[in-house]
């Protein structure tokens, strides 16, 4: 009698049944039981995040016949001095004093693109500058006009320091491509909104990638920088303003570093810094004033973000200060792909036009599940809806409801609040689940609570305008 045969006389078929659904079931993950715990997972994954190392060898884009007028295109001569640095072994492309207009940056491996204090990058807002590139427009793969900086494939690869990114976008360029009068659209003038429905079409479908052109005549603005299936990345001390529409969102990306980022821009889905579906990911020390999200964690829509199974994965955020927003710390809503070990501590925010301080939105179009989120000393002076925000129905539904859990909230003090501490919209098969709130302090709430369906929700030490909020005078539903 063979091995095979042994095992299938000394075990029926039920229980080998049970075996392999105990072997093949992942165990939910343990809720936290004190902060210790997330702070000691976020130390861990903290030495997993290098940020690049390059070089010790500049070129300078004058020497390749850039002109510092903002008239001529520079685009060649950024080209020649990247495409040099990268076949020497890598280094700085310096980018000197002075206004440079250009159309987009494609960043080769072990190239850092460094601007001096007193430099400006210009991107062009002629159209026929932007080829067509793979990218991912509001989570969904296509081939649209190119972000203004792209890389596909590369690796160590960096934007660095004290100079001026600007997008070139306003009422007048771009924006108006959003369909909304307040953003400079006018009737009858064109807008994304077709095309936005054609690729949501291709990708239910589960069209190639390749396959979904857009560009001219499909008015889906491109992003400012977007890297694609790239590791080991570096954006330290630049100012950004101006995008046409997201301003940094990496895209299946690993060990990514955004430290001392200015950015500032109020135009239609300006959001700051978006990764999607990356994994080990270090956000310090950055400012935001957005026409969107500050910053907004996310794993692709739909059938993209389920079909290439990537979580957004291991992330830091901290000594971020965020003013304007839709939300301040987001996660969502292409978030398809889920998301876990997100850590956000030492962040403030304050802003009337902040609407949320944490934002969790999704949809059963999504599916996906979003767990072990930490907050800790978060100072809020002001904001408009909810300081903790969840919400299942951003969206149109589906037939993957997700789910939310193991949620932690610690030290979050707020000076003036706007409508809700806590907001809650879920399903009741799949409620927000062990959702804890510690030493928290909301002043000027009007409504505490607007909450539908929870599961071992916590409070500990939590006070609204000075008064102490037990879990049992916590409603459950609302």
């Amino acid at each position: 009698m063979n091995l095979k045969q042994a095992f299938t006389v000394k075990f029926p078929l039920v229980v080998l049944a049970i075996l392999f659904l105990a072997l093949t079931t992942k165990e939910e993950p343990k809720a936290w039981t004190s902060s210790s715990q997330p702070l000691k997972e976020m130390q861990r994954i903290r030495k997993l995040i290098k940020a690049p190392v390059f070089k010790d060898k500049d070129y300078d884009i004058t020497d390749f016949g850039a002109k510092a007028d903002g008239v001529t295109k520079n685009t060649r001569a950024l080209k020649k001095a990247i495409e040099a640095c990268n076949a020497n072994g890598g280094g700085r492309v310096i980018v000197p004093s002075g206004e440079f207009l250009t159309g987009p940056i494609y960043l080769k491996s072990n190239v850092n693109l460094h601007l001096k204090d007193g430099a400006t990058i210009v991107f062009s807002r002629d159209t026929k500058d932007y080829p067509l590139v793979l990218t991912r427009w509001e989570g969904m793969d296509c081939m649209n006009y190119s972000p203004q900086i792209y890389a596909l494939n590369e690796k160590n690869i960096a934007i660095t320091g004290k100079g001026i990114i600007n997008g070139n976008a306003d009422k007048i360029h771009w924006w108006p491509w959003k369909g909304r009068a307040q953003y400079g659209w006018k009737k009858g003038a064109p807008n994304q909104l077709i095309a936005r429905d054609s690729l949501h079409v291709m990708m239910r479908d589960k069209v190639d990638p390749q396959k979904r052109i857009f560009g001219d005549g499909h008015y889906l603005r491109p992003y400012m920088i977007q890297p694609y299936n790239c590791k080991n990345l570096l954006i330290s001390g630049v100012t950004l303003i101006d995008s046409p529409m997201w301003f940094v969102s990496p895209v299946m990306c690993e060990n990514i570093t955004i430290e001392k980022v200015k950015i500032d821009s109020e135009g239609p889905n300006t959001d700051g810094i978006d990764p999607d579906a990356c994994k080990n990911v270090l956000i310090k020390d950055c400012y935001l004033n957005t026409g969107d999200d500050c910053i907004a964690i996310k794993s692709g829509r739909d059938e993209d973000g389920r079909d290439n199974k990537k979580p957004a994965e291991n992330h830091i955020i901290e000594g971020c200060e965020m003013k304007n927003g839709h939300g301040g710390i987001v996660i969502g809503s292409e978030i398809a792909g889920g998301a876990k070990n997100i850590y956000a501590v030492n962040c403030k925010m304050d802003s009337k036009n902040l609407d949320r301080v944490l934002r969790v939105k999704t949809s059963s179009s999504r599916g996906g599940t979003i767990e072990n989120i930490f907050l800790k000393d978060i100072t809020v002076g002001s904001y408009g809806e909810s300081a903790i925000h969840f919400n299942m129905f951003y969206e149109d539904p589906g037939k993957f409801i997700p789910t939310i859990r193991n949620i932690w909230v610690e030290n979050l003090n707020v000076e003036n609040g706007g409508e809700y501490a806590v907001f809650v919209d879920a399903y009741k098969e799949s409620p927000v689940t062990n959702l804890k709130i510690v030493n928290c302090n909301f002043k000027g709430v009007k409504q505490p609570f607007k909450i539908n369906h929870v599961k071992n929700m916590d409070m500990k030490n939590v006070k609204m305008d000075g008064q102490v909020v037990n879990f049992s005078e916590t409603p459950k539903t609302k």
